[in-house]
């Protein structure tokens, strides 16, 4: 299934997977970029030297292309920016803030530039100042999130812009997949179905949530202070929840959080840790390597897009 997007990332398959803190390390990235997808290394807060090492690692278990995922507020936006361009990463997608100030490095060193938009604003203002795509991200989406749904947004954005369009937010499958091509979009993001990847090194706990997930388990904390986050209830954002409707100050929920990602993901604490996860969760039962999900997903799809 050939698209702009597979040409520009020289993939098999428009498929990419999400840059998620944590999770998103060089097994990952490596992975699903070996199945025929695009793999992406999530920068997060990490230190630039720690992401070349990262990339190193994903170079020596893959020879396919990958990315990292910049995460634009991290204190080391500004070293990992350089030193994507010194590894010759083919491209980046950037998330939490506006890239342009690195925008002509990047494009100067070949480096595709694939931000991350909630708004058909940003879309447009990506789109002038360079972007080669963007990724359209709607609220069903795990971790922080925007205000629009998927499917309002996307098809919106594919009428805005003219360079390429992914979709991302609560797509999980086959059927996924076509309803994102149907909306316009040219290639899908997902997170959380690779979050229980077999090659993923989250932990055991972690992964057996988002299996055991209904449809109704994932909620929304944050709100209150303007940067939404979704994850899995659990007794975090119950005490979350708690201290938002008691008017805690913004530090106050930060310091409740702080590490908690690292806790859920690392050692397993799906209690007090922060299990991020979309909405699709409630459709995600098994755990497969990358490369059958990617098989299984097209093959759907493929189905689906072809009936007459």
């Amino acid at each position: 299934m050939e698209t702009r997007i597979t040409e520009l990332l020289q993939i098999k398959y428009p498929i990419i997977q999400g840059g998620m803190a944590w999770v998103a390390e060089h097994n990952l990235a490596a992975a699903v970029s070996q199945a025929g997808g695009f793999g992406l290394i999530g920068a997060a807060n990490a230190p630039a030297e720690v992401v070349r090492e990262e990339i190193r690692k994903a170079r020596e278990l893959t020879d396919r292309p990958f990315g990292v995922n910049i995460m634009l507020l991290s204190p080391h936006a500004a070293e990992v920016a350089q030193v994507v361009i010194e590894e010759h990463v083919p491209a980046v997608t950037t998330g939490a803030g506006n890239p342009e100030k690195y925008m002509e490095q990047w494009k100067e060193a070949g480096i595709k530039v694939i931000p991350v938009i909630a708004s058909v604003a940003l879309a447009r203002r990506m789109e002038r100042c360079g972007a080669d795509a963007v990724v359209a991200e709607g609220m069903e989406s795990g971790g922080h999130i925007g205000s629009l749904t998927t499917m309002t947004l996307v098809p919106q954005v594919v009428d805005a812009v003219k360079i390429p369009v992914i979709a991302a937010g609560g797509i999980g499958d086959g059927r996924g997949f076509a309803a994102a091509r149907m909306l316009g979009a040219e290639a899908v993001q997902m997170g959380t179905r690779f979050v229980v990847a077999k090659e993923s090194i989250v932990h055991a706990n972690y992964k057996e949530r988002i299996l055991k997930a209904k449809d109704i388990d994932t909620e929304v904390t944050g709100q209150s202070h303007g940067h939404p986050v979704r994850g899995l209830r659990n007794q975090m954002t119950r005490e979350y929840t708690r201290l938002e409707k008691e008017g805690a100050t913004f530090e106050e929920l930060e310091y409740l959080t702080l590490g908690s990602l690292r806790r859920a993901v690392m050692e397993g604490d799906v209690k007090k840790g922060t299990v991020m996860a979309g909405q699709i969760a409630g459709l995600i039962s098994k755990e497969q390597t990358c490369g059958e999900m990617l098989e299984e997903i097209m093959k759907e799809a493929e189905q689906l897009l072809c009936q007459k």
